[in-house]
């Protein structure tokens, strides 16, 4: 039994890095893709997310459209799923364990069981999960995940964890809800170094990193310059799409933007503005740098040099003559 138990941890684990593989494109990092493909390319769905609204004590449906890539028919077993915020580029983390729930924000309590579905060769089929959300359930957000699993014929049913495709679904209960997000970064980087002044313009990114610290998922927007003294040379809209990237409640996540039409020198600003929620609650955020060319530093080195030789040739050049000055005088004494 101790064997079983162990084998059976390790095949989910595998289970588990084969999912977040597959869906990684599809939930937080770049949640606003219209479809993904298995690695196998046996089935695909659209949408990779929906965004639901459903009011304590009612029932919503979200449709999920499962297309069969292969020549051959294809039974699949859809599965419903819990979701957490996984790493700060935004995969998400699945939790597979059929009899397990995310801690808090499960949308699979809610989600109404589905029966097994077959999908003609080359055709797609529309799966309709019913989401009944309970009288007393807490306004906020919910997460989970639809997976369609293909069964492997002859195996009496059994599916194909590894083939499996899922669509996530963020839904929001209406009501007073917390919404604060904390910017805890904001920093200039070249590479993987953040700094204040750098030698070239080149891979120049603002970075930044977000908490959420309320109980719904925020997607925040907004607008990112940068100026050379009162002239904005640059200016980029950040995460203005439909739907957004957001981050979940008790999660962080960090964005880099690169930054472009940088010259080779001077004093540049960036300017941020961040905006978030339902009250547009706005974050604005201010941060300078140099570009100084290091042959610019090595001129400025050699002309700092030659300077204080002046100096020092000048003082020396100074006290010789009211040496040779004073020894004139005192010869005209003697005579």
């Amino acid at each position: 039994m101790l064997v079983n138990s162990r084998v059976l941890r390790n095949v989910r684990v595998v289970v588990g890095l084969m999912v977040a593989v597959l869906i990684v494109a599809g939930v937080v990092p770049s949640i606003a893709q219209a479809q993904t493909t298995n690695t196998a390319n046996t089935l695909k769905v659209s949408p990779v997310r929906s965004d639901v609204q459903i009011k304590a004590g009612e029932t919503g449906t979200v449709d999920v459209t499962v297309t069969n890539l292969t020549g051959g028919d294809i039974l699949v077993k859809p599965i419903e799923n819990d979701f957490i915020q996984g790493d700060e580029s935004g995969t998400p983390s699945i939790i597979l364990d059929e009899d397990e729930y995310a801690p808090t924000h499960s949308l699979k309590r809610f989600m109404k069981p589905l029966k097994d579905v077959t999908i003609p060769a080359n055709q797609s089929v529309v799966v309709t999960v019913t989401i009944a959300v309970p009288k007393d359930a807490q306004a906020g957000g919910y997460f989970g995940a639809l997976r369609f699993a293909p069964t492997t014929p002859g195996s009496g049913g059994q599916v194909n964890l590894s083939a499996s495709v899922a669509s996530l679904i963020l839904l929001t209960v209406p009501g007073p809800v917390t919404e604060q997000l904390n910017l805890t970064d904001f920093s200039i980087q070249q590479g993987a170094k953040a700094g204040t002044d750098f030698r070239t313009p080149n891979d120049l990114k603002v970075a930044f990193r977000f908490e959420n610290k309320g109980n719904i998922q925020l997607g925040p927007f907004g607008k990112i310059s940068v100026s050379q003294g009162d002239k904005v040379i640059y200016e980029t809209d950040f995460n203005n799409k439909t739907p957004k990237d957001v981050i979940l409640p008790d999660g962080a996540r960090r964005w880099e933007v690169p930054l472009e039409k940088i010259g080779d020198f001077g004093y540049y600003t960036v300017n941020a503005t961040f905006t978030y929620g339902s009250k547009n609650q706005s974050i604005d955020v201010e941060k300078s740098f140099w570009i100084i060319p290091t042959a610019y530093i090595i001129g400025a080195i050699v002309a700092l040099l030659l300077l204080v030789g002046f100096i020092v040739w000048l003082i020396f050049f100074l006290k010789g003559r009211r040496k040779r000055a004073a020894h004139r005088r005192s010869s005209r004494r003697r005579i």
